[in-house]
């Protein structure tokens, strides 16, 4: 059994860089803690804001379902959310309340298919005290000697379903920058995110977003491609593995709906054919192409993927110093 150690934030504070600031930490499993090893790295997922096709939530709920997340730190919920903003669930039984269940925001360890450790920040960005948040996030990843941190999120844009998935890449991975789909110069509303990649970068630590851009009339489904765009990025990143067969399934069948709604009314096909046509038009402009299409722009096949699949597992299990990287193509 793990000790678990709990403190208020204003017993106690830290500094990074000479910045000091309080805790806000609520709940500490120290021997868990003492027990990560260096140089593990940090996946991102905090739901609240820009969310479309339910992307942060879909990777949160897969990556607490199948990589057995074990709670380091648990963060102070009290000082850093709005509960009237976003409500917490509480449930009534005929004449009493059960399972009340606040929001949570806690950092973990987790493992990928193949038992590799890595962090996992998740639960819900904080409403209030960024500044000091981001301080203590910029101290765990200096005490775990973080390799790398990366998050995803998902934004609403007149992008066709039938095209894969793709999506602006930022921070200091040039390799990853490279395949970037839409490459803009815009102000825009901050998310914690944005701020923690910014400050990241800004102290020399390896960082990558990846906000994968949705077709526009889905935004407000759960949209099951996301999710496997998420993961296969976040392997291209980490060198982690991430079992998507299941993801893709139903990112199959949900394309199939799709698609029968769309060939029953006329605007909708004529809206798909003019995105296709923009779209095909952007990515030639470009000089790129979509990921996962071939070199004469076709779709593998399932004896390639296999075959890609295949050496991926080998090249893991051969150890980081015969590999040159994990980089899915």
């Amino acid at each position: 059994m793990f000790a678990v150690r709990a403190f208020r934030p204003v017993q106690t504070s830290v500094s990074y860089n000479g910045i000091v600031t309080e805790s806000l930490f609520s709940a500490v499993y120290a021997e868990r803690r003492a027990s990560v090893a260096k140089g593990l790295p940090l996946v991102v997922a905090l739901s609240g804001s820009t969310d479309a096709g339910n992307a942060v939530s879909q990777l949160e709920q897969y990556l607490w379902e199948r990589c057995k997340p074990e709670e380091i730190i648990r963060f102070d919920a009290d000082s850093l959310l709005d509960y009237r903003a976003r409500r917490p669930l509480i449930t009534f039984n005929e004449d009493h309340f059960t399972d009340y269940s606040p929001e949570e925001l806690v950092l973990s360890l987790a493992r990928d298919e193949l038992g590799a450790p890595f962090l996992l920040l998740s639960g819900f960005e904080p409403d209030f005290r960024w500044e000091a948040f981001v301080d203590a996030v910029l101290l765990l990843v200096h005490e775990f000697e973080v390799s790398l941190t990366t998050w995803v999120q998902a934004i609403p844009m007149p992008v066709p379903h039938t095209r894969p998935i793709v999506a602006t890449v930022s921070g200091t991975r040039e390799d990853l920058m490279e395949r970037s789909a839409w490459k803009p110069t815009t102000r825009l509303p901050a998310s914690i995110v944005h701020v923690l990649e910014h400050r990241l970068h800004g102290v020399g630590e390896e960082v990558v977003g990846y906000a994968h851009l949705v077709p526009h009339y889905l935004a407000n489904n759960e949209y099951p491609e996301l999710l496997t765009a998420a993961l296969d990025n976040i392997m291209a990143a980490t060198g982690l593995l991430f079992a998507t067969d299941e993801a893709k399934e139903r990112a199959q069948e949900f394309r199939a709906q799709v698609d029968r709604q769309i060939a029953e009314n006329d605007e909708s096909r004529e809206m798909l054919v003019n995105l296709e046509q923009r779209f095909d038009q952007y990515v030639e402009a470009h000089g790129e192409r979509a990921p996962l299409l071939g070199d004469e722009g076709s779709m593998p096949t399932a004896d390639q993927l296999a075959s890609e699949l295949e050496r991926f597992l080998a090249e893991r299990q051969q150890g980081p110093e015969n590999n040159d990287g994990p980089g899915v193509q």
